[in-house]
């Protein structure tokens, strides 16, 4: 009874002899070779695997077999795999267990083996593992093309000889999908491919090139009626291919077409494009759970794609919106040469907050400016268009640095309210941002700088020695709690400044000391072109891609000339008017500005008596020329000038009307000991043109 159900038994059962020679074969072992059992008693192992319809390996079955007998340790479930001689390239997959065998004295005599077919439940194991490593690897890309890639080298040859991954262009820029239609059909791009041929020559394009379809085409009708294909045998599809597309026939007959699989690339409801799969004669033509699978990995791989596409679109937005934000051409007049870089940190999720800045400001003088946001993509970049903004407005109405970020740190408060209060559980993208603010004037060769919680400014001089200013901190804007403090520093003439973000300076490999020590080392080449300096700084610092964004901005200062600047301490008597005018009128005559004369007499004129009427001692005049020509007087007084509309009978109240007609431009900045109304009007050409050589 025992032999009868080992003999009926699902499973290949077989005995060997200490030599390893067939005693005894099962029913369900021989159906598996298809040897009969009389070609296999009394021969040996090695002699009669060859002879079964399996393509296995032979010596390694052998070796472990030998194994078992000698050691008396089982063999458990041992995968094997080969296809059949019928079916060379349809893989199998088997289940080996061997045990030694001792009879009632404990002596051996021989094996047993129990061989299973476990073809189905391998290749449930293999696909399902398949589609892991698809949903696993395509999404730990957002680049398209990579994703699409990635896409094509997972296929082959596991499902497919060659696989092509084409993708509508709209959807490799990152915009909505436009899959076209019969009249007019979409542009598309070849995104991937791989083949088991080596260098993929059954492609018509190559990857990145862009690929065209024939209206009637399996693939056009497959996108149109988002529907997959399975051909298991060449067909109506290869006819339409022959009529429609010369080339794709040609590389069809070239490698001896098979079977084919179109599936289309779909996500959220649209087309993204159509993936082909394709099998070559060698190989077994696809079933219908080929198709099924093809779809699993093509739908898994399409939420990726579509999430790299947006990613794309943000991406693109991201560094759109931080282009437009960003200057895209300064200029510090001739009081400063200015040269600046800016990266994106290296594998960064989109635009960063980084920014920097010259500004213009009254008396010749400049400001140069640098701030950091915290994080990347869409909300720092347009954080950081705010905070410039914002910048660029208080540096407009002269506040000293200190004060000036006083007021932008408001401005942040404003901002994280109003953020907050829309949706409490974000991170409001202002909070934490840093800035560095600094005015150069030119007149006194002085610079007086303001941080909130950025690093310092490096002064270089022109004998190449790098210092670091002492410069209090002061908080992050956005908490709100520490004042601000200035600190003033003499600059030498032709001295470097040089302002940057702490991207620049501190990576994961380095810390912030090791970042300014590589830092100073850099810039001691203060004689060098600065877009020159800017490279070497680039090159010395980072050793690495940075790990956050680096803004770098360098500035060459030019002092002004005592011939440039004319300064005279005046009383407050009404005859020193008379006086201003002459003593205005003789330097510009020196200057060569005699065209300038008569409006620059009535501008002092109403400056100093206004000076004189609602100040309260003694008053400076002071011209300056340079890129244009400057007119300031300053007073202890610090009520602010108001231009007022007089009536036709009103006897005064036309001054600052008249200047503002006469002047370029005007204004009003508040000093330690008072305040400063200065005018400004454009030099005449000549003399434009000599100042800029």
């Amino acid at each position: 009874m025992l032999e009868r159900i080992l003999a009926l038994s699902p499973a290949g059962m077989a005995v060997l002899d200490r030599d390893l020679r067939f005693v005894w074969v099962n029913e369900a072992l021989e159906r598996l070779g298809s040897l009969p059992r009389e070609q296999r008693l009394g021969k040996r192992l090695r002699e009669v695997l060859p002879l079964l319809d399996l393509r296995l390996d032979v010596k390694g079955i052998e070796s472990r077999t030998w194994e078992v007998l000698e050691t008396g340790r089982p063999l458990l479930d041992h995968l094997l795999r080969g296809g059949t001689k019928a079916h060379p390239h349809r893989p199998h997959a088997y289940s080996l267990s061997i045990f030694r065998l001792h009879d009632a004295a404990n002596a051996v005599l021989g094996v047993s083996f129990i061989v299973l077919d476990v073809t189905d439940r391998w290749r449930a194991r293999e696909r399902l593992a398949l589609l892991n490593e698809v949903g696993a690897e395509t999404a730990s890309t957002l680049d398209v093309m990579h994703t699409a890639q990635t896409l094509a080298d997972i296929s082959v040859p596991r499902l497919a000889d060659f696989v092509a991954v084409d993708l509508l262009e709209s959807v490799i820029r990152g915009d909505a999908p436009h899959p076209g239609g019969h009249l007019n059909p979409p542009q598309m791009r070849r995104a991937g491919q791989l083949s088991i041929h080596e260098g993929v020559p059954e492609s018509v394009a190559s990857t990145g090139q862009a690929v065209d379809f024939h209206p009637r085409s399996p693939e056009m009708q497959c996108m149109l009626d988002g529907r997959s294909r399975l051909e298991a045998m060449p067909g109506a599809s290869t006819r339409s291919w022959f009529e429609t597309d010369p080339a794709r026939a040609a590389k069809i007959r070239e490698f001896g077409y098979c079977s084919l699989i179109l599936v289309p690339i779909l996500a959220l409801g649209d087309v993204l494009g159509v993936v082909r799969f394709i099998r070559w004669q060698l190989r077994d033509p696809f079933e219908q759970d080929d198709l099924l699978l093809a779809e699993e990995v093509v739908a898994r791989a399409a939420v990726s794609i579509d999430n790299a596409r947006r990613y794309t679109r943000q991406h693109s937005t991201a560094l759109a919106l931080q282009r437009s934000l960003l200057p895209r051409s300064l200029t510090g007049g001739s009081t400063l040469d200015v040269a600046w870089r800016y990266l994106p940190a290296h594998g960064s999720e989109g635009a960063g907050g980084d920014w920097f800045d010259v500004i213009p400001l009254s008396g010749a003088r400049v400001a140069l400016v640098v701030g950091d946001v915290v994080g990347h993509g869409i909300d720092a970049a347009a954080t950081m268009g705010r905070l410039r903004t914002t910048v660029r407005t208080l540096a407009d109405i002269d506040l000293p640095p200190d004060e000036l970020l006083a007021h932008l740190d408001d401005q942040v408060l404003r901002l994280i309210d109003e953020e907050q209060t829309a949706d409490p559980s974000l991170t409001p993208a202002a909070l934490g941002a840093t800035c560095l603010y600094v005015v150069y004037d030119p007149a006194t060769s002085k610079c007086t700088m303001s941080r909130a919680g950025h690093p310092p400014a490096a002064v270089i001089t022109p004998d190449g020695l790098v210092a670091f200013p002492d410069l209090p901190a002061g908080p992050p804007l956005g908490l709100g709690t520490l004042p601000f403090e200035s600190a003033e520093v003499d600059i030498a003439d032709s001295s470097v400044l040089a302002l940057y973000t702490d991207g620049l300076i501190q990576t994961r490999d380095q810390d912030m000391d090791r970042g300014l020590t590589l830092l100073r080392t850099a810039l001691a080449s203060p004689r060098t072109r600065l877009d020159e300096l800017c490279g070497t700084v680039l090159d010395d610092v980072l050793t690495g891609g940075p790990d956050d964004d680096v803004a770098l901005l360098l500035a060459r200062t030019h002092a002004l000339s005592e011939d440039q600047v004319a300064t005279w301490e005046l009383t407050s008597d009404p005859t020193v008017v008379a006086d201003a005018r002459s003593l205005t009128a003789d330097r510009l005559t020196a200057w060569g500005l005699g065209s300038l004369v008569f409006t620059f007499e009535l501008i002092v004129s109403e400056l100093v008596t206004n000076a004189i009427r609602y100040g309260n001692g003694r008053i400076r005049l002071r011209l300056i020329r340079q890129d244009a020509l400057i007119c300031e007087v300053s007073d202890p007084s610090s009520s602010a000038p108001r231009m007022r509309h007089a009536r036709t009978t009103d006897e005064g109240g036309r001054g600052l009307f008249l200047i503002a007609q006469l002047a370029r431009r005007w204004g009003t900045r508040y000093t330690a000991d008072g305040k400063i109304v200065w005018a400004e009007e454009r030099l005449p050409a000549n003399d434009a043109q000599y100042q800029a050589a």
